[in-house]
């Protein structure tokens, strides 16, 4: 089942009564859990908590979850919205001690046992789980968001996707070649698994997609520039993977920029060491941003914001909270930190979930989260990926194949 792009957008003007919400927790005999976040660690938590004797509210500000791996794709137009956004009801129908509310937390009151809503309604909990993922983060220059939408959102999508279409349709009509090369030059800040997999699509949509489609301008010709402040592509992959990484985008025409931090981002282009790079649009793809959580818990966050959390995933000082996905930080069985991938928030979910609902059945202890890494993978085009398996590395077309 799938909504029309419309009927996906965020209700933002979407208004519920404080009064409406939820009686306080301890109104109810059975324990009232509260899941801040509608991603895959919300929503794995929330399945598993079906059969658990509890009540759940499920809380987003969107009424739709996403499947994030493939936002790029609508943003190049290969898919549409709905076919990668799928309704939060529809997903926990078969929940029936779900219910789902759209609203925006602005807030948590950890005495009270609350979560504050923008509206100004509070929703009581016993039990909170905090899924909330994370937004774009620009490195302190929250300015250069207008001139570089991200991609975590259906409206960030569109938005991308407009800016590229519309770039071709101005170069089509531009009055020399001058302006026509500004405009078809495309600039993607951050050399990770989205600025290369945005890089990527973007040459397809370029050279394939658009290929016959303007009479004055041939799309072919468009500049692809990829940005990475590192000395390389991928640093979360080894370094061979990234080596065929970086030659797959090389033969298809984009530019790899390595070792370059950007500098400024305006309406006329990208600035990287003293030079201003004209570019039609500016897509970001470098960082991201958390939701203030250690000041609205009293929390002790790592240098990004992320929640140091306890191996069963809670809140130290606050056995009552758990922190989840990309807000949390939890170091993997080697010492090293779990990235913020979807398959670490959805793992998170399902166990915590579990672990809950044995705990509120029978009084199990929570057991400590144990990550099973299942892989990282990253597309650069058609019949061309990346996979890395513990030990086994993958390229090209068979990466490509379990990618797909």
């Amino acid at each position: 089942m799938s909504y029309a792009p419309e009927q996906l957008a965020p209700l933002h003007d979407a208004r519920v009564a404080p009064d409406t919400l939820h009686t306080p927790a301890a109104a109810s005999a059975s324990p009232h859990i509260v899941i801040v976040g509608g991603g895959f660690a919300g929503l794995a938590a929330a399945r598993q908590l079906r059969h658990a004797p509890a009540r759940v509210t499920v809380i987003d500000r969107s009424n739709h979850h996403l499947f994030q791996p493939l936002l790029y794709q609508v943003a190049t137009a290969e898919l549409s919205a709905g076919e990668i956004a799928q309704p939060i009801r529809h997903i926990l129908r078969g929940c029936a001690n779900a219910t789902v509310l759209l609203a925006e937390v602005s807030g948590i009151d950890t005495a009270a046992r609350q979560v504050l809503l923008r509206d100004g309604g509070r929703c009581a909990y016993d039990i909170l789980i905090l899924a909330t993922g994370a937004s774009h983060g620009y490195f302190g220059h929250p300015e250069w968001a207008t001139h570089a939408p991200g991609l975590k959102t259906l409206d960030d999508a569109r938005r991308i996707r407009n800016r590229l279409l519309l770039a071709f349709e101005a170069a089509e009509r531009a009055p020399d070649e001058a302006a026509r090369r500004k405009l078809m030059t495309i600039a993607v800040i951050g050399g990770g698994p989205t600025g290369v997999e945005m890089a990527g699509a973007i040459a397809e949509l370029a050279r394939r997609t658009l290929r016959h489609e303007f009479r004055r301008i041939d799309p072919r010709r468009t500049q692809i520039l990829l940005f990475e402040a590192g000395p390389r592509l991928l640093p979360q992959f080894p370094d061979d993977l990234a080596r065929y990484a970086a030659g797959a985008l090389q033969r298809r025409g984009v530019r790899l920029r390595c070792g370059e931090a950007v500098e400024n981002i305006s309406a006329a282009g990208v600035t990287v060491a003293g030079e201003l790079i004209p570019a039609g649009a500016v897509i970001w793809a470098a960082g991201t941003a958390l939701p203030p959580l250690g000041r609205w818990l009293g929390a002790e966050t790592d240098r990004p914001g992320r929640i140091r959390v306890a191996p069963d995933l809670s809140v130290p000082g606050h056995p009552e909270i758990f922190v989840l996905g990309d807000a949390a930080a939890f170091k993997a069985a080697d010492g090293a930190m779990l990235p913020g991938l979807a398959q670490v928030a959805e793992q998170q979910g399902r166990h915590l979930g579990r672990a809950l609902a044995r705990r509120l059945s029978n009084g199990t202890p929570l057991p400590p989260f144990r990550y099973r890494n299942r892989g990282n993978l990253a597309t650069i085009g058609r019949n061309a990926a990346v996979a890395h398996f513990d030990h086994v590395r993958l390229r090209g077309f068979p990466a490509w194949l379990v990618w797909s």
